[in-house]
């Protein structure tokens, strides 16, 4: 399988029936890249799609580590997330099992990979869940498409300033 970098967002449905695949090529060197996902106070400028905005309770990037951030929406909902950290391998590799802090179990996982290519960095996001039901049933009611493709759009941004 070949994958696709361009400086515009690619999302995938067809990979599996349980996964969602985004890439996108981004004008910045993995280590840059890192620390954006990496960092408090970069990630909460440029993650969730647009018009939202983050809000980080705890930050802990290291295996058994804990992400606990609320998105909040444009119409003024709040979405509780917790990401808890399985594998981190800086500055290449990321994979957290994400749920809502609910105390349930994981909603999907998910591992981004960091590849110079070209004088920047391939990005990988990878969402793997339970089933292909499950799947379906997050992208009926989260807009998981729109999202990766706006939230890769903040990113990119972000890496320009």
């Amino acid at each position: 399988m070949s994958l696709s970098f361009t400086p515009t967002t690619q999302v995938s449905l067809d990979i599996a029936p349980h996964e969602i695949l985004t890439t996108r090529w981004l004008a910045a060197p993995p280590d840059k890249v890192w620390l954006a996902f990496t960092t408090r106070g970069q990630v909460e400028q440029w993650w969730g799609p647009a018009g939202f905005t983050t809000t980080t309770a705890e930050m802990d990037v290291r295996p058994g580590g804990v992400w606990r951030h609320t998105m909040h929406g444009p119409d003024g909902r709040d979405w509780p997330n917790r990401v808890l950290y399985t594998r981190v391998e800086a500055p290449h590799r990321l994979e957290w099992a994400h749920d809502d802090d609910s105390g349930g179990e994981p909603l999907f996982r998910c591992s981004v990979t960091l590849q110079a290519q070209d004088g920047g960095t391939a990005l990988t996001l990878r969402h793997t869940f339970a089933s292909g039901a499950a799947r379906d049933a997050n992208l009926a009611i989260s807009g998981a498409v729109q999202g990766a493709i706006d939230t890769t759009n903040r990113l990119a941004h972000h890496l320009a300033l």
